[in-house]
């Protein structure tokens, strides 16, 4: 949810700022600005509960610590893209492929009950997919609508 909150708020902010800066909201400039800041805050996530969001991958997968920083990372690099509008397609294709990715690890998170905050297996469970795959289809149409353009 708190992702949703950052990805909304940014986006209204930006395209206040635009509007007075420039007698026009910009609403693809704003898009990219609100999902580039909205990854900000997730990748800050992998770096603060490592522990928790390892315990989200697969026992079958290993060097989960490991991928918990390199998607945090990939988070942060593909901000970056978003904001370069010659890579801004290029990085929403790539950002499309990895919200797919990162799927199973939501279903198997929610299945065992995995509170990625405070690493435990106390979470919302099941019915947390209710929300997040939608959550994430959503993010995937966002990516594409304001990165192809």
């Amino acid at each position: 949810m708190k992702p949703l909150i950052v990805l909304i708020a940014s986006f209204f902010v930006t395209l206040l700022v635009t509007k007075l800066a420039n007698g026009q909201a910009d609403i693809i400039l704003a898009g990219n600005i609100a999902m580039a800041t909205m990854l900000l805050f997730t990748a800050i996530g992998h770096f603060v509960y490592t522990k928790g969001m390892a315990m989200m991958i697969p026992g079958i997968i290993p060097f989960k610590t490991f991928l918990v920083y390199v998607t945090g990372l990939i988070e942060i690099l593909a901000a970056a893209g978003l904001l370069l509008p010659q890579e801004r397609l290029r990085t929403s294709s790539l950002l499309i492929v990895f919200f797919m990715l990162l799927l199973p690890a939501n279903i198997y998170a929610a299945a065992n009950k995995v509170d990625y905050q405070s690493g435990t297996k106390e979470g919302a469970g099941i019915n947390y997919l209710w929300f997040r795959v939608p959550l994430q289809l959503f993010f995937i149409w966002w990516v594409w609508y304001f990165g192809a353009n």
